[in-house]
């Protein structure tokens, strides 16, 4: 009828809480999550203005203000060689008016963005215009870089 002094009780004894350690944690940390987001945010928005030429060609420049535009315009690009591409894929220029009618999507109101190379023959590039317009779209723009102040 004495008191029992062993270990069997809560007390200091291995089986009881133990102090300092907590229970794991069942949240979700969102916050690497974020930063990473952030980060390809920012590499996509710095890296989309270089995706858009597909033609290498080395542009004029001019002191032409930028044009506004709602809706992708359809490119034909000219080389120095005098090769023709229509977006990215080579043509020849009796294939230039036949595509055009294929993938213009708004008739021949379409707007047609020509980019001829700075070291393109001149003869070439009005080739490409006159069989564009000579089809009958009437939207057709050359396409130059701003010049810079020097």
């Amino acid at each position: 009828m004495g008191m029992s002094m062993g270990s069997g009780g809560s007390g200091g004894g291995r089986r009881g809480r133990r102090r300092g350690h907590r229970a794991p944690v069942s949240e979700i940390n969102v916050t690497p999550l974020v930063d990473v987001m952030l980060v390809l945010l920012i590499i996509f928005m710095v890296a989309a203005p270089m995706m858009t030429v597909g033609v290498p060609i080395d542009l004029p420049e001019t002191q032409a203000q930028a044009m506004n535009s709602d809706t992708q315009p359809i490119t034909i690009s000219v080389t120095p060689d005098g090769k023709i591409f229509l977006q990215e894929s080579e043509i020849g220029i009796d294939e230039v008016v036949p595509k055009l009618e294929a993938i213009a999507t708004t008739g021949y109101s379409e707007r047609i963005y020509v980019r001829g190379d700075a070291n393109a023959g001149y003869g070439t590039v009005m080739k490409v215009m006159a069989r564009i317009s000579s089809a009958g779209f009437n939207n057709i723009g050359l396409v130059t870089l701003q010049e810079q102040d020097s």
